[in-house]
């Protein structure tokens, strides 16, 4: 495994070794407060999906709320990407680029999904529409990078 660390805790200049090790704590504290995220996203999905089938007409959801749920379903999805992200960043033995662009991907297709094409510009569309084709040939170069590297 080759190793990298881009914030060396062990460096010769003493303030930067405080400093770094000083952000990777705070690495940590996110990684903690991303978990919390997390579980409040998925305690916010559940209540707001149990209120939804419980208000008239019983048990049935309009397809903006299971647009909504889909939304709130993939907001927790990308909370654990990034967690995931965060992880990544504190190990010094992975480098996390496709985790990013993963998480790239996740997020600009969440919004897609709840997109109100009623009220969004041509214009709009097709911004999102090339920044996804842009983070897709990323990610393909990316994954044609790491199978020659496994070679």
């Amino acid at each position: 495994m080759n190793k990298h660390d881009e914030l060396p805790t062990k460096h010769e200049d003493k303030l930067l070794s405080i400093l770094n090790s000083m952000i990777k704590i705070a690495v940590k504290a996110l990684a903690i407060l991303m978990v919390l995220v997390i579980f409040w996203g998925v305690a916010d999905v559940i209540y707001v999906l149990f209120q939804k089938l419980i208000a008239p007409p019983f048990l049935l959801l309009s397809i903006s709320d299971i647009l909504k749920t889909f939304a709130a379903f993939l907001a927790v999805l990308i909370a654990i990407e990034i967690y995931q992200n965060i992880v990544m960043y504190i190990r010094t033995d992975v480098f996390p680029l496709r985790l990013v662009m993963a998480t790239a991907l996740m997020a600009i297709a969440r919004k897609v999904i709840i997109m109100d094409f009623k009220d969004i510009s041509p214009l709009y569309i097709f911004a999102t529409g090339t920044v996804i084709l842009a983070l897709g040939i990323t990610y393909y170069l990316l994954g044609l990078k790491y199978k020659e590297s496994e070679s």
